[in-house]
């Protein structure tokens, strides 16, 4: 092995060793969040059919009905002003525009799984305001059970008094909601890790985008970037996996919302040899036209603008989700991180190189097709990691080709010949003196 991957493999060592000395430490919660413990989902799960908005600047009222009634919790949050509430899983069958617009008080709100056995509902408030009534109502009078949640407007001071104040009926620990100050990926299960000990291939993590609450971008017919890249990095791993030549780990299996630290620390966990985060890109109406895949790696600075407005709009993904839960590093594992940093970084751009070269004969690539920008899923300090876009949802012609199974094959293909490549180099260059 070469003394360059030695260094490689002792900045592992130390950070592994750095990362839990500093996780022994308690850690602070969200303010006003409440913690409960996860719990096998029902077999059945409650059914939200209608949604109903009214009010105005000075109260509002959100209402949703239910098959049935269901344990909450409501709380607000500032910086952008929300409020979340915390459900049990729910299966959503709200109409298809619901959320994009508000009324009142609430300028949008969001919907979906954060976890298995967790639904949540954001509300994104146009100003500061206060919970002033969370109820479950039974169903009554030919009416069905329904979450109604009441705000009314309060000034900046009124409101931070309210931040730890939860309303609703207690969301009980059995329900399983989501805990929102785990420092612990709920993803991880030590069992498999455990018996991948003695497996020396390359661990191979791929992280299809977004999830659950957090639908990505989304084409004028509705296709959701989620779906999309989900169905791509199930047929990557199916791919990979016939080979035998690697282990392969997905960030998240189904529509489950996964915070991007969890993501990062899930490729950390398995001491992933690659780590490849997959989404689809669109740009905002009146700001022209785009097309093509492209491929990010880490930059303090972006490329060019458009890659500081993916990355921006990325890293906000958290937010969506109700809660930002961004870790500071200390002083010392900024020391470590920086030297790590600068051996991962060679092997991110030479990946990203090879991936382009195999992408030309399966897919059109953006005019630019390499980049740079500050993506927090590409932050773990040694795992090589790249960003693909694979095309533009906002893109007539790359929404055709991402929805169809012809081109994902191909497109998977190319990718997996890829992994070969880089590692198949890799494992060359290992063998040579520095």
């Amino acid at each position: 092995m070469s003394v360059r991957a030695n260094h490689f493999v002792l900045f592992r060592a130390i950070l592994a060793c750095a990362a839990a000395l500093l996780c022994a430490a308690p850690t602070a919660g969200v303010a006003g969040e409440a913690v409960a413990t996860s719990a096998p989902a029902p077999t059945s799960f409650p059914i939200a059919a209608e949604v109903r908005l009214a009010g105005d600047d000075t109260q509002t009222r959100f209402v949703i009905d239910l098959d049935r009634t269901v344990p909450m919790r409501a709380f607000a949050l500032a910086d952008p002003y929300r409020v979340v509430i915390d459900l049990p899983q729910v299966n959503f069958r709200l109409p298809a525009a619901s959320g994009g617009t508000g009324r009142g008080l609430i300028k949008a709100y969001r919907y979906g799984l954060v976890m298995p056995g967790g639904s949540r509902v954001v509300l994104e408030l146009s100003g500061p305001a206060k919970i002033t009534k969370a109820d479950m109502l039974e169903a009554a009078n030919g009416q069905p059970a329904r979450m109604v949640i009441e705000l009314g407007s309060v000034d900046r001071t009124a409101f931070v008094e309210s931040l730890g104040v939860e309303k609703g009926p207690e969301l009980r620990p059995a329900i399983g909601a989501a805990d929102a100050t785990s420092s612990v990926p709920h993803r991880i299960e030590s069992p498999k890790l455990d018996a991948a000990k003695d497996d020396l291939r390359p661990v191979i993590v791929l992280d299809p985008g977004h999830g659950g609450i957090d639908n990505g971008t989304q084409s004028q017919s509705g296709v959701s970037e989620k779906a999309l890249v989900l169905e791509f990095a199930l047929a990557l791993r199916d791919q990979m996996e016939k080979g035998g030549k690697y282990r392969v780990v997905l960030t998240r299996t189904d529509d489950t919302f996964i915070p991007l630290n969890d993501r990062v620390k899930i490729a950390r966990a398995h001491s992933a040899a690659l780590f490849v985060s997959i989404h689809a890109d669109a740009l905002p109406r009146g700001e022209g036209d785009a097309q093509g895949a492209t491929i990010y790696t880490l930059s303090d600075k972006a490329s060019d603008a458009e890659a500081q407005r993916l990355a921006d709009a990325e890293n906000k993904a958290d937010a969506i989700g109700g809660v930002n839960l961004t870790e500071e590093p200390t002083e010392v594992a900024d020391i470590l991180i920086d030297l790590a940093q600068r051996e991962t970084k060679t092997f991110s751009n030479r990946f990203a190189q090879t991936l382009m070269r195999e992408m030309r004969s399966a897919t059109r690539l953006h005019k630019q097709p390499l980049k740079s920008a500050g993506f927090r899923v590409l932050k773990a300090p040694d795992v090589p990691s790249v960003l693909l876009e694979l095309g533009y949802v906002s893109n007539k012609g790359d929404l055709k080709q991402l929805v169809s199974e012809q081109w994902r094959t191909k497109t998977v293909g190319a990718v997996a010949l890829a992994i070969d490549s880089f590692f198949a180099k890799r494992l060359v260059s290992a063998g040579k003196p520095d």
